[in-house]
């Protein structure tokens, strides 16, 4: 596998909740209204409740399926933030777009 500490450092450049903060959108109405829900909960939504344990996981106890879905979350953030709409902040902030990166533990308004 990819050099896991690279792996690590993108991870938590890329997740900038905490598992508190990502814990309590994930409860949210509109948390579970954004995603592609093919089987009840959407693909994001449950990338999240994962995202929740690995940020809670020492980093010893890292596994490398662990470190697969973190390389899978870096990629995601980094498509999705590609893809930006062009509307103006107010607008961003309750957008389906932004709705969508919070499920995978990213808030683009977070500076």
């Amino acid at each position: 596998m990819a050099d896991e500490k690279q792996i690590r450092e993108d991870f938590g450049a890329a997740v900038n909740m905490t598992a508190g903060q990502l814990e309590k959108w994930l409860d949210t109405a509109e948390s579970k209204e954004v995603g592609d829900k093919s089987g009840g909960e959407s693909t994001g939504h449950a990338s999240g409740r994962r995202i929740v344990e690995l940020l809670k996981t020492k980093q010893a106890d890292l596994t490398d399926d662990d470190y697969g879905h973190m390389r899978k979350v870096v990629g995601y953030v980094h498509r999705h933030l590609a893809q930006r709409p062009d509307q103006p902040e107010s607008e961003i902030e309750h957008s389906r777009w932004r709705y969508s990166l919070l499920n995978w533990g990213h808030d683009p308004l977070k500076s």
